[in-house]
């Protein structure tokens, strides 16, 4: 029995993914620098192209003002070399005019054969402080008017922000159908939890005990219901897998031996989300845990020493991760995002050691927004007008 209802409830699968280090976090060592990780194009479509090459489902490509690879136009490169993994593309809500937005995802998922999902995210800009609540209204406006875009025949949208009547939708009808790419979403705060349960498809949580992620659940399930729907729920968490605990465990601490807590502190400062509720909830992780970084079996929280966001790991043997993970499916979670350091070599460790004993599957695809020929859309083999 899940925690809450799910979108997916007859799904034996999940869609597992991994994560490709755009915005410079690949380290041999945590928090020192090593010039082969840098997050060039080579190195980070290597990350893709070895996810897809292990049998990942999807790969996260996240947004940030950090030396790296620019989120769409990353992508876009990946296309040519790629055929079968999905991206799961970052994007800033209120960087680009929406309309526009709209017509780039449609372009990409073209591009991508329906290959593409987002995550949408509603931090801030740089050089830029805005008032939280002001965010997640744009963020809102902004997927309401991407949803118009990808279901209607117009785009005809009124709020405090934009305002847009009567705007033709054909320039940005995306390769997916019934309803577009899915959209991925995770944030703790009210306004958040609104956002995801009233416009988005999966809720996004960072690693958490097993009953604090319960509770997450329950609140996003909670403003679902408010608007008669249901959510799937993804986990973005790093992992360290060995063939015994003792050799993951030696692993975790050699990740961390050349870490120096003041320069990790500013690498957690330097993220957009630095400051959310969410970073707070990670390093009450980091306080609660046991001498070892520990918050509960298998549960490491010492990989957040050195980033903001998702602090924790899933430490153990192939059994212990693969139980683990299990135990989050039964929980109801139907993603996840999984990374570790240095990001090549650990796609190797769990894709050659857990994945294989894994039912996997594409979200898009268990949607069914994926058409099984070319669409008739103006990008396809639509009509031109």
């Amino acid at each position: 029995m899940t925690v809450v209802p799910v979108t997916s409830a007859d799904l034996d699968a999940a869609e597992v993914s991994w994560f490709s280090a755009l915005c410079s976090d690949d380290y041999a060592y945590l928090g020192v620098p090593d010039g082969s990780l840098r997050s060039s194009f080579e190195h980070c479509s290597d990350i893709v192209k070895k996810a897809e090459e292990l049998g990942f489902r999807n790969i996260l490509c996240p947004s940030s003002y950090q030396v790296g690879q620019d989120t769409l136009s990353f992508v876009a490169g990946c296309a040519p070399i790629s055929d079968r993994i999905n991206f799961l593309a970052a994007i800033r809500c209120g960087e680009m005019q929406p309309i526009m937005l709209a017509r780039t995802v449609a372009t990409l998922d073209h591009m991508l054969k329906g290959r593409l999902t987002l995550n949408v995210i509603s931090s801030d800009f740089p050089g830029e402080v805005a008032d939280s609540a002001f965010r997640y209204k744009r963020s809102h406006e902004v997927v309401e008017i991407l949803r118009q875009a990808w279901t209607r025949d117009t785009i005809d949208h009124d709020g405090e922000i934009y305002q847009f009547k009567g705007v033709s939708t054909e320039p940005a009808r995306p390769y997916q159908q019934n309803g577009g790419p899915l959209l991925y979403f995770g944030g703790y705060s009210p306004d958040a939890l609104e956002l995801c349960g009233a416009q988005c498809d999966v809720y996004l949580m960072w690693p958490e005990t097993k009953d604090q992620l319960a509770d997450r659940m329950r609140a996003a399930n909670e403003r679902a219901a408010a608007h008669g729907r249901t959510l799937d729920y993804g986990l973005r968490v790093h992992m360290v897998v060995r063939d015994t605990e003792q050799e993951a465990r030696e692993y975790a601490e050699h990740l961390v031996s050349k870490l120096d807590d003041e320069y990790g502190q500013l690498i957690r400062n330097r993220a957009h989300d630095s400051g959310s509720l969410g970073v707070s909830h990670q390093a009450r992780a980091r306080e609660l845990a046991d001498k070892f970084g520990y918050v509960e079996p298998n549960l490491w929280t010492g990989i957040g020493r050195a980033r903001s966001g998702c602090g924790a790991a899933l430490v153990g043997s192939t059994d212990q991760v693969l139980s683990a993970l299990e135990d989050y499916q039964k929980m109801g979670i139907r993603a996840f995002i999984l990374s570790g350091y240095p990001h090549l070599d650990e796609a190797e460790h769990f894709g050659t050691k857990v994945l294989p004993q894994m039912k996997t599957c594409s979200l898009p695809h268990a949607y069914g927004r994926v058409p099984s020929e070319t669409p008739a859309t103006p990008l396809g083999n639509g009509e031109r007008h």
